[in-house]
């Protein structure tokens, strides 16, 4: 195995030669690329039956997905700098694309394709405003709780959606809970062979999974349905087949479509563009931190806004980076994008010379792989452990399945983010409060912050768990007056742990102020200890460090403490 290659080492490469493309390949070795090209048959092998799927969710024709595995690759390869992130369709984006335009055109017509692709031209365009502006820290406002519900929900959303053609029952609304309803309500009328074959490509590709991951199961259900529907003839038994797949390169050319259309695709690009900021990003860190490299995120997303600009003027919907595709290739043995694009020389050879088998695919196929690859989003283990941990937590991540599957994708990716932030604002509303206690000489510990509670004689020491801004000073100075009111015997000094306020708006500053006030009218001393820097600053600016006392403020509790036995900090100085 060649030495590991950092993204430094990658740049200075690139910069020698005065051209920074295909920065996740280079430098390399002949022994590397002869690892990586069979990386990437394995990688197209396992890929191309997933991407025939991913059109099934996105709505659009067969040969599209093909599409998804040919140009894309390419330009992130060239633009990009994960040696290992994977461009390719993305169930969670498909599924969002659909929801978008299901009501503006018919699935799988021109007109749909159209829009399709201009929904990965404009979230081409939101990648390179990301680029431009420095906007990849939005990913950052969707927590991995509501990530994993809204993943959940995609799951069961994508199942549920496939489950008629599965059974060869007619189902025709656009809303989850409605599909169910009509599945049930068809069940007796579902088609026997074509259920068999349905469930013979589910356990197909669920035991290569389980047993041997590094077999391409979906291929052989794929090729093993083909072979079966051109030699007993399905069609003539009732079991729907896709027909004829164009074949050839796709051409090249922009969507030719209105302002008021791209306009109302708007929000559809939006949250494609949150969605691949937000998992394309945490995949490729992972990676990177697996291999101990270096990474260049600016590049990412300038190589994820090539690939979705290229998959526009290709004619295909938007690409992602996948995480269960780029595991794929490292299982595989990739460790550069020359496995990415060994993939790609493979389907623009599948799309020259092998669509027309195609047509014998029976559709209940890709529905059958679709359901597989639904059952891999519903993360119950994630699920599991995020409510062993934090129960709260878990009904965010149910919350968000729940709106995906009533409301839908589009909905539920926007209202994630509004749960993120919401968890974090509660957290900074009602952060945890304590009142420490001396556990023995030099050590502390924390009771609740209940009126009542001391640290000793005369003494409270109040630890506030986060920033003090305009929607939390009140509850901090009702904290503080009601551990005061409620003593069994005065308080003279009060020492506020400042070790989780970084930073005191305006508003808050007028609370502290007053606060302070009442405090001197009281005989109560305010000190503070473990004021960080920034907080300092902040004191200086509001002109609170003349209020408190700039003799009040400590860097560590003993400093404060050895100052109030020793008397140095009192009210007097402050009148």
């Amino acid at each position: 195995m060649g030495k590991p290659v950092n993204a430094k080492e990658q740049n200075s490469h690139a910069s020698a030669s005065g051209l920074r493309l295909f920065a996740g390949i280079w430098p390399g070795s002949r022994e590397a690329a002869t690892r990586d090209m069979m990386a990437g048959f394995t990688l197209a092998a396992m890929n191309i039956p997933q991407a025939l799927g991913y059109t099934k969710i996105a709505g659009t024709p067969v040969v599209t997905g093909l599409y998804t595995l040919l140009l894309p690759l390419v330009a992130f390869a060239a633009f990009g700098s994960s040696r290992y992130l994977v461009v390719a369709a993305d169930s969670a984006t498909a599924a969002i694309l659909a929801g978008g335009l299901s009501p503006m055109a018919p699935m799988a017509s021109e007109h749909y394709v159209a829009l399709a692709s201009l929904v990965a031209l404009l979230t081409a365009g939101c990648l390179f405003l990301a680029r431009l502006f420095k906007l990849g820290f939005l990913a950052d406002f969707l927590s991995q709780t509501v990530l994993v519900g809204f993943l959940t929900g995609v799951g069961f959303q994508v199942g549920i959606a496939v489950l008629g053609e599965m059974l060869g029952v007619p189902v025709g609304s656009r809303r989850t809970v409605e599909q169910l309803a009509q599945v049930f309500h068809g069940l007796p009328k579902a088609h026997v062979p074509t259920i068999c074959v349905s469930a013979t490509v589910v356990a197909v590709v669920l035991i290569c999974r389980r047993f041997a991951p590094r077999l391409p199961g979906p291929l052989f259900a794929v090729v093993g349905a083909v072979v079966a529907s051109a030699v007993f003839n399905f069609s003539a038994h009732g079991i729907t087949v896709i027909g004829p797949v164009a074949g050839g390169l796709p051409r090249i050319r922009v969507p030719d479509l209105k302002w008021d259309e791209a306009v109302a695709l708007l929000p559809v690009a939006g949250s494609c563009f949150l969605m691949i900021i937000a998992q394309s990003a945490a995949t490729a860190r992972a990676y990177a931190a697996r291999h101990r490299e270096t990474l260049d995120e600016n590049a990412d997303i300038v190589g994820l806004a090539a690939a979705n600009a290229t998959a526009a003027l290709s004619g295909t919907f938007v690409v992602n980076g996948s995480p269960t595709q780029t595991a794929m290739v490292e299982a595989s043995g990739g460790r550069s994008q020359l496995a990415q694009l060994a993939t790609a020389g493979v389907v623009a050879v599948v799309l020259l010379f092998f669509t027309g088998p195609l047509q014998y695919l029976p559709r209940c196929v890709l529905g059958a792989i679709v359901f597989t690859i639904a059952i891999g989003l519903v993360d119950v283990r994630g699920l599991r452990d995020i409510g062993r941990e934090s129960p709260g937590e878990l009904r965010l991540a149910l919350a968000t399945a729940a709106v995906v599957i009533i409301v839908g994708v589009e909905q539920g990716i926007l209202l994630a983010m509004v749960f993120s932030l919401f968890r974090h604002v509660r957290h900074s509303y009602r952060p945890h409060t304590a009142v420490l206690v001396e556990a023995g000489p030099g050590q502390w510990r924390a009771i609740p912050a209940v009126p009542g509670a001391l640290s000793g004689p005369g003494l409270v020491i109040f630890q506030f768990g986060a920033d003090l801004f305009y929607a939390n000073a009140g509850r901090f100075a009702e904290n503080v007056r009601g551990l005061l009111e409620g003593a069994s015997t005065p308080v003279s000094w009060l020492v506020i742990d400042a070790g989780a306020i970084t930073s005191v708006d305006y508003s808050a500053a007028r609370v502290l102020r007053d606060l302070q006030e009442d405090l001197i009218r009281s005989g109560v001393v305010l000190v503070l200890v473990h004021a960080q820097s920034s907080l300092r600053a902040d004191l200086d600016r509001h002109r609170l460090t003349d209020v408190i006392g700039p003799n009040h403020v400590f860097d560590t509790l003993r400093e404060a403490l050895a100052a109030i036995r020793e008397q140095r900090v009192t009210v007097s100085e402050l009148r």
